[in-house]
């Protein structure tokens, strides 16, 4: 390995075909459609010969797959990260209590962690309803841009927040970043997140923070839905729904706060 000579680059050490991986697997993992090999040259400045022979050996090891109109990041990685031991503690808490809580309020609910400044569906629990409304696990959304995102912004100490705060692309403009403040504070004083959603007419996402320690490792959301003959209203819902997230939340006191 050879020493930066940059006295700019704070790292000691490169290994440019484990960077050159890294920005392949960046790169797609922010796109909604497929890259041509000559689309993922042209986007990361490099040569067809430094990047064919890595994409090749992603796709071998599964972290990418090619179709017809170009190469798309698989799932892997995100799965990857699910083994982690406190994901993993958190979802075998969390996924009895979201089933409990399911059967009892005939809608479906998620579980969504931090990634980034981003919040990510790590687990979902359907209800045994004819309609009903649910998230695809893996789903990722700005956290700034959802009621339970911010929840989970909300509930998170200063320094955390403004390192997530930085993370915003595209970064947010000062009264947006400030209006996004009284928000969380506002939401964080009650406890729970209740607002209309801005994707779909007749549906409502509740939300509420699973507390790890002093910060919420997670947040656990109900998308609900306006339906005829419901199994309960919105307001014993969000009751029910903070109720479960206290239960997780307390089989959670006193483990890893890395999550």
């Amino acid at each position: 390995m050879d020493r930066v000579a940059n006295v700019d680059d704070k790292r000691l050490y490169r290994a440019p075909a484990l960077e050159k991986g890294l920005d392949i697997l960046e790169l797609l993992s922010a796109e909604e459609s497929p890259l041509t090999v000559s689309a993922i040259v042209n986007r990361l400045g490099r040569s067809t010969g430094e990047l064919f022979r890595m994409i090749q050996v992603l796709e071998h090891r599964g972290y990418v797959t090619q179709g017809p109109d170009g190469y798309v990041i698989t799932s892997r990685l995100f799965h990857l990260g699910l083994k982690r031991p406190p994901v993993r503690s958190l979802m075998e808490q969390a996924l009895p209590e979201m089933r409990l809580l399911s059967d009892r309020i005939g809608q479906s609910c998620y579980l969504a962690i931090a990634s980034g400044a981003a919040s990510s569906v790590i687990a979902r629990m359907e209800a045994d309803t004819t309609v009903g409304f649910s998230v695809r696990v893996g789903y990722r959304r700005p956290m700034h841009e959802t009621p339970s995102g911010i929840l989970l912004y909300a509930c998170q100490p200063e320094a955390i927040r403004r390192e997530w705060e930085a993370m915003f692309d595209p970064p947010l403009s000062e009264q947006a970043l400030s209006e996004l403040r009284v928000e969380a504070d506002a939401m964080r004083a009650q406890g729970f997140a209740q607002a209309e959603s801005v994707e779909l007419l007749g549906m409502v996402e509740l939300a509420a923070p699973i507390m790890r320690g002093s910060r919420a490792c997670a947040v656990l959301t109900v998308p609900f839905v306006r339906i005829i003959d419901a199994v309960a209203g919105e307001d014993e819902v969000l009751a029910e729904l903070c109720d479960a997230a206290k239960q997780v939340s307390e089989q959670l006191i006193g483990g890893d706060l890395r999550v």
